[in-house]
């Protein structure tokens, strides 16, 4: 899909639970946490529902297959996550949208996952920086940007400066 800035989608959580739950009724032992921008409440974004699939030390090629079962594919774009962190990707239908989903698989003690917390809880607690965020991501757009890992990137920089502030 082209990288785009939608607004925010209040079906959003409930996508993700449902997922979450889909998810650990294979894999019991993971834990799945929203993610990204459509898990702060008025973020606009790629409509993208990011996951976190935490495992266990020695957990992740079962977790890798656990969420193959499910239908999650490894990527296929360029550049895609390395097969030690890797990211799966799919799509779910619900409410008559379809939804593409990002599962980022992440063992539990990687540093990592408190980023995602973090900069998640930041956006929620703070309508400036969610504003802000939102401008960054729609100057990205509009200077041409139209390759998803390009975006990515360009989008991770703001992140990074985000929390390094903190």
């Amino acid at each position: 899909m082209p990288v785009a800035c939608h607004p925010y989608d209040s079906q959003a959580p409930e996508v993700a639970r449902i997922l979450r739950d889909l998810i650990r009724s294979v894999l019991p032992d993971v834990e799945v946490e929203h993610v990204g921008s459509t898990s702060v409440p008025g973020c606009a974004g790629k409509g993208y529902i990011d996951l976190m699939v935490l495992y266990s030390d020695g957990a992740l090629e079962a977790t890798k297959a656990g969420l193959a079962a499910l239908g999650y594919q490894p990527q296929t774009s360029r550049d895609p996550f390395p097969e030690e962190r890797p990211m799966r990707v799919g799509s779910f239908a619900y409410g008559g949208k379809e939804y593409s989903v990002h599962a980022h698989v992440i063992a539990m003690n990687s540093p990592e996952v408190e980023e995602f917390r973090r900069f998640r809880e930041m956006l929620k607690a703070d309508a400036r920086l969610l504003e802000e965020y939102v401008v960054v991501k729609r100057r990205i757009l509009a200077a041409g940007v139209s390759d998803s890992v390009e975006y990515a990137v360009n989008k991770g920089v703001f992140v990074e400066r985000v929390l390094a502030k903190m």
